[in-house]
């Protein structure tokens, strides 16, 4: 519980200050969130919502606790409120942690395997700055219509190939386009010069700079009539229009992102300029924003009017040296909780709680409507306030106030449940005199399985504590006892008489298809069992069944106390009904014997030198290898007998099967070999180990002697599986382990031990000559005897291997630990010692 606790804090304090440490090591970050303070988060006005947000936005990144706490100081987090939020995350943890476990079990759950600890490194896949400022707004409530000019989706940008607007306004390096066609025809591609004049040819200058498209036209028509006559009556049409525009210079000033003069061109608009200038501050206005031109205000921009509305009211088209002003917000009110669109809003002097409301979505689904609290400040502290719904048309919200809009209870006023053997389990409505029979009426009434003895009504008392309320449910259904009123969260549980007891069940083995365990049914027969169970094999017996059944009465006092009925059945093997069945009772187990005399084939296999090698069938229970040699057509001229190997699979340990201990040596093996890369285990070790296992697996045979004298005690009986190895005749001898260099060499008749191991330069100064052992071409292994103080050295053969181990270094160094105990032990002995000598030299 400690470690869990620690595990806990750990990472809720990783959880709580990775986002600001983001910001201090990623330079891009930091110089983007430099304007975000957190000196004035206040973690008990934050929402659970907010809280929960910002573990979400968090969990993905980690840093060092020391590196975290450093920056969350630096960042002007007060100790006190870190300690708050420590606590919040943790409570609310606990309360979802809970949530989780008393939500419906049979509820769809996620299919998504989640990771059940907290990552120690930021992920390769998330950029810091983005996941910082994310976690960081959590915290702090977002401010209403910031994200307008943050989208890049949405970039404002004038639409240059639009037709010219008739009030668009002509000014110098205007391109101006003229088509005349009909009786005249005739174009000019004209720039408008600095002083706004454009020079037509055979008409002469004309003024055109600060008129409209439309004032324009009329303009040049009469200028233009002196020379294209049919202008006058309408047989020649004049069409103007603007080519490329020119560029105008607007000033944004105020409390915008990037102030400053702004070349656009000259068909955008307010809305275009503070998306180039990256919108309002934090401490801009979004509800005010000024645009001068000449000197004096022309038009007042509302950003709520396009968020709300989608209109664009007082965007005007921009002049040259227009100035648009962002004024400091007067109002600001923030509200969480329960609504669509929790943040803070910029509210006017006549808006009321409505239209804060109203801005920030509404309330949702689950909001107490009721009453609403609000913070609000005075000029030396501050209060709470309370709202109830009739006033909210009239209240007026004043700058700096935080309404918290909370959920409605989690509790029902007329609410009862009933649960179990009943076929319409569930909650229902508490309507007035509602009764215990009448509920399980409305649930429409007990299955047949219903436990009628007794049911318990859990009843939630005044003060919060539970009562179970016994009731025999028999008595209530047929009205003999008097029925019981019930009251809010009352709870009715009727059990099955499934419920009570063990779950009835009966086995069946041996000789059918599908062997196991099955459902229990009331006259169950043993021919009923077989039948489901798949029928009988083809090697079964229907005679001697053994059916073994439960004692539920044994005489426990005796010796020989019984502990199972067991009976013995003959059936048919048709499952013919119409002869007597025997019939079964709960927790019976059934054992289908084989038929007398019946067999499976059985198959073992011979290889290398005979004459017809390959897998064959035992014929009898006592054929043996020399039948089996005989049967594969002899050995050939190659063959050599004595080096002939049969393997056998090892006996089973204890409790496990052969290929559970095989497996057990392979993965032993493995291990060994790892450990002897690294040096921590000598080669000879491994090499001992494979011996073992080879030894497991061949039985050591003497085929010369097998085929000399048929039928003798060398002739072993064939078992299934085994596989006789016949080699070619073998002409060298392997020698290896810690000799000077390990080494093949030819086999010499009449040879003795030392000779091969001279063949290989000899032992070296770390051979265990004592425990050197020589493993023979058919698998058997002979190791050195020892007699008085002389080593006896096994006999070489063809095809043998001999192998010398490695002794144990008995020198290995003293570790530091060690040599430390070893100093201190001495220097304690010698305390110990002077401690004696001043003792027995005193007076």
């Amino acid at each position: 519980m400690i470690e869990n606790t620690g595990m806990n804090f750990k990472y809720t304090v990783i959880l709580l200050f990775t986002f600001v440490g983001i910001l201090l090591f990623h330079p891009h970050t930091y110089a983007q969130t430099t304007g975000q303070d957190l000196s004035n988060v206040r973690v008990d006005e934050l929402s659970d919502d907010q809280v929960r947000s910002f573990i979400r936005q968090v969990q993905a990144t980690g840093l060092g606790d020391a590196q975290l706490e450093q920056v969350a100081q630096a960042r002007g987090m007060r100790a006190e409120e870190i300690q708050k939020l420590r606590k919040r995350v943790e409570a609310l943890k606990e309360q979802d942690k809970n949530r989780a476990a008393n939500q419906d079990p049979n509820a769809p759950r996620k299919s998504a395997r989640e990771l059940n600890y907290g990552q120690d490194t930021i992920p390769k896949d998330v950029d810091p700055a983005t996941e910082a400022d994310k976690a960081l707004l959590e915290l702090r409530s977002k401010i209403f219509g910031a994200d307008l000019f943050r989208n890049s989706n949405l970039t404002f940008e004038p639409n240059l190939n639009m037709a010219t607007p008739k009030n668009y306004i002509i000014g110098p390096n205007d391109q101006m386009l003229i088509d005349i066609y009909g009786n005249s025809e005739a174009s000019y591609n004209l720039n408008v010069s600095p002083e706004g004049t454009i020079n037509v040819e055979y008409v002469g200058v004309i003024p055109v700079g600060g008129l409209t498209i439309e004032a324009a036209t009329a303009r040049l028509r009469t200028r233009m009539a002196t020379v294209y006559s049919g202008l006058r009556n309408g047989s020649t049409s004049l069409n103007v229009a603007i080519g490329n525009i020119r560029s105008i210079k607007v000033i944004l000033t105020g409390e915008v992102q990037k102030p400053g003069t702004y070349t656009l061109p000259s068909l955008a608009n307010a809305f275009n300029a503070l998306y180039s200038s990256g919108g309002p501050t934090e401490r801009g206005s979004f509800r005010a924003i000024e645009l001068i031109r000449g000197g004096r205000i022309i038009a007042v921009l509302d950003i709520y009017d396009f968020l709300m509305k989608g209109e664009m009211t007082n965007n005007l088209r921009l002049q040259d040296q227009d100035i648009i002003r962002v004024p400091v917000y007067k109002s600001r009110i923030e509200i969480v909780g329960e609504v669509k669109r929790p943040g803070i809003f910029e509210l006017l002097n006549n808006e009321s709680f409505v239209d804060l409301l109203k801005f920030s979505g509404g309330f949702t689904e689950n909001a107490y409507q009721a009453r609403v609290k609000v913070l609000k400040n005075t000029e030396t502290e501050r209060k709470i306030a309370d709202i109830t719904s009739n006033l909210y048309n009239s209240y007026i919200p004043q700058t700096g106030d935080k309404y918290f809009v909370d959920k409605v209870l989690d509790r029902f006023v007329n609410r009862v449940s009933i649960n179990g053997a009943v076929f319409r389990p569930g909650q229902y409505e508490l309507q007035p005199g509602l009764s215990l029979s009448q509920l399980i009426s409305k649930a429409e009434g007990l299955k047949e399985d219903a436990f009628m003895q007794r049911g318990y009504i859990t009843r939630l008392q005044a003060d919060g504590q539970v009562q179970l309320i016994p009731f025999n449910v028999a008595d209530i259904v047929n009205k003999k006892v008097q029925d019981v009123p019930l009251t809010r969260e009352d709870v009715i549980h009727i059990s099955s008489i499934f419920d009570l007891r063990e779950e009835y069940k009966v086995a069946i083995g041996g000789e059918v298809r599908s062997p196991g365990s099955y459902p229990f049914a009331e006259k169950m027969t043993l021919e009923a069992l077989i039948l489901i169970a798949g029928g009988f094999n083809e090697s079964s017996s229907p005679k001697r069944i053994e059916v073994s059944r439960r004692v539920k009465n044994s005489n426990q006092s005796t010796g020989a106390a019984q502990t199972a009925q067991v009976f013995q059945v003959d059936i048919a093997r048709d499952l013919d009904f119409s002869t007597p069945q025997f019939l079964l009772e709960p927790f019976d187990i059934v054992n289908i014997r084989s038929s007398v005399g019946y067999e499976i084939q059985r198959e073992v296999k011979i290889e290398g030198e005979v004459l017809y090698p390959g897998s064959y069938t035992i014929a009898s229970k006592d054929e043996k290898l020399s039948d089996l040699v005989t049967r594969a057509g002899g050995l050939t001229v190659f063959a050599f007998a004595k080096g002939a190997a049969l393997k056998r699979a090892g006996a089973p340990r204890a409790g496990k099967n052969s290929i559970n201990q095989t497996d057990e040596e392979e993965l032993r093996l493995m291990k060994l070999q790892r450990l002897q890369e690294t040096g921590q285990v000598a080669t000879d070790t491994i090499q001992q180990l494979e011996i073992l296992k080879l030894k497991n697996d061949y039985v050591g045979i003497n085929l010369e002697k097998v085929l000399e004298e048929p039928g003798s005690l060398y002739d072993l009986r064939l078992e299934e599986g085994d596989v006789l190895r016949v080699p070619k005749l073998l002409q060298t001898v392997k020698v290896s382990g810690e000799i000077l260099y390990p080494v093949s060499t030819i086999f010499n008749s009449g040879r003795s031990f030392k000779y091969y191991i001279s063949q290989g330069g000899g032992f070296s100064n770390k051979s265990l000559k004592r425990r050197s052992y020589v493993i023979y071409a058919n698998g058997s292994v002979k190791s050195t005897r020892k007699i008085l103080f002389f080593n006896d050295y096994p006999s070489i053969e063809q095809g043998a291997e001999l192998f010398v181990p490695k002794k144990e270094d008995s020198n290995q160094k003293l570790t530091a630990q060690e040599l430390l105990g070893i100093t201190t032990g001495i220097a304690s002995l010698g305390a110990i010692i002077l401690g004696i000598l001043n003792l027995t030299s005193g007076p």
